[in-house]
């Protein structure tokens, strides 16, 4: 049984920083695509950044790139967010995804006060 559990998210002020993790079961982080999703109030659910099963490599939205960086623990089945000089407009529910199946965690509130 797949199952992806979110946690790290929380109330923080402008600046400031959080780490996002994605425990994961069911399958293999290491050999699937990993990505985080944010959705905001109102509006579509975005891809802020993921991370490749061959090479590691990584992708950022334009908008957190140089302040969020995205990295996977084999060794825990999990992947991380680590969010850095946080802005109000991060604000939203993260989600984690994974390929295997397309399936989605339940996701996790992040809000940046400014």
């Amino acid at each position: 049984q797949v199952n992806l559990v979110e946690s790290g998210g929380g109330l923080v002020q402008a600046g400031g920083s959080l780490r996002l993790s994605c425990a994961a079961s069911g399958f293999t982080v290491s050999t699937y695509r990993m990505s985080w999703y944010r959705q905001a109030p109102g509006k579509e659910r975005e891809l802020v950044a993921f991370i490749t099963s061959v090479g590691d490599s990584t992708n950022y939205a334009e908008s957190v790139k140089g302040r969020f960086t995205i990295s996977r623990d084999n060794a825990k089945n999990t992947v991380h967010l680590e969010m850095n000089s946080l802005k109000p407009e991060d604000t939203a529910v993260y989600y984690c995804k994974t390929n295997y199946r397309n399936y989605w965690g339940q996701g996790t509130q992040v809000t940046v006060s400014s």
